[in-house]
């Protein structure tokens, strides 16, 4: 067993090109020791709302929280820049950019722009947040079109109870499997379209004390949607969906998951302590639990 986890982790880091290689963290230690997850559980105790304010907390090596107590952004910091993924709403745009700032961090150092679906909650922030960084926006292509008029796809389950955002223009296409690199970091594209049809995964390696983990923010894959939007009359996205679901859960090594939403990945409890940081069944557990949640949302539609 130990054997063949090794392996996976060399192929891994094989794809990630030279992943291995310990990822800078230009944090102050003290800064991180200050701001850690048991802060930011308490602050965040009883509130989920996408735009209630949160502090910073370190999640481990070069990553950190920079988001709300109800959405997930994440910076990812190298001496060469820094990456953002996810900007929340745009209400939140501002204290985004603080918490970095409290970190010791220069949002203008933030040279990428990532997200993981073109919804309002994870999305909307994002043009006031390159305003404020000079940063590019990168996008699959599936994203684009949304993401450059603020509105959503025709497909998109949720179309019609999410409000438009604030459009913004994206810079760099990628496509599944292509690396987004700077200085040290590489950070692996993953096309998971299926909660919206742009949907998309992120996969990366961070180091610290010389224990590097990989990293997997995995989006959303709940079966959402408008009331009157039956996931039964559209079996080309429910394939879409259930693809994207084995995608995510076959992705290995997947030592620390994250979702866009804090809950959805028991977040801010691995942070504080209060549950284990590391958990290596953590993509293949996030995936079980999509799984059953859509044949439960199926067979109710069929009952109907």
């Amino acid at each position: 067993m130990a054997l063949a986890m090794s392996v996976k982790r060399l192929v891994f880091c094989a794809l990630l090109l030279a992943g291995c290689t310990p990822v800078i963290d230009p944090a102050p230690v003290t800064v991180a020791a200050e701001y850690n997850g048991r802060q930011l559980a308490q602050k965040c105790a009883g509130k989920d709302g996408w735009s209630d304010p949160a502090p910073p907390a370190h999640v481990y090596g070069n990553v950190y929280m920079v988001g709300t107590c109800g959405i997930v952004a994440l910076l990812i910091t190298s001496k060469e820049g820094h990456i953002l993924i996810d900007g929340a709403t745009e209400e939140a745009a501002f204290a985004i950019a603080e918490n970095m700032r409290t970190l010791g961090y220069n949002p203008r150092d933030v040279k990428f722009l990532l997200s993981s679906h073109e919804h309002m909650d994870h999305v909307g922030g994002l043009a006031e947040l390159k305003r404020i960084t000079g940063a590019q926006m990168i996008a699959l292509p599936e994203a684009k079109t949304s993401l450059e008029t603020g509105q959503y796809h025709p497909t998109d389950p949720q179309l019609g109870i999410l409000p438009p955002f604030r459009a913004i223009k994206v810079d760099r296409i990628v496509k599944d499997g292509e690396l987004v690199k700077i200085g040290a970091v590489r950070i692996k594209v993953l096309a998971t379209p299926g909660h919206s049809p742009g949907g998309t995964s992120w996969a990366w390696e961070s180091c610290e004390k010389g224990r590097c983990l990989q990293f997997v923010y995995a989006d959303s894959l709940g079966a959402v949607s408008a009331d009157n939007y039956r996931f039964t009359d559209h079996p080309e996205y429910v394939a879409t969906l259930r693809d994207t679901i084995e995608k995510v859960g076959s992705l290995a090594p997947c030592d620390v998951l994250i979702a866009p939403h804090p809950s959805q990945s028991q977040f801010f409890q691995r942070l504080s302590g209060t549950e284990a940081l590391v958990n290596t069944s953590g993509c293949k557990n996030y995936a079980n639990a999509a799984r059953d949640r859509l044949k439960t949302r199926l067979a109710k539609e069929v009952s109907q």
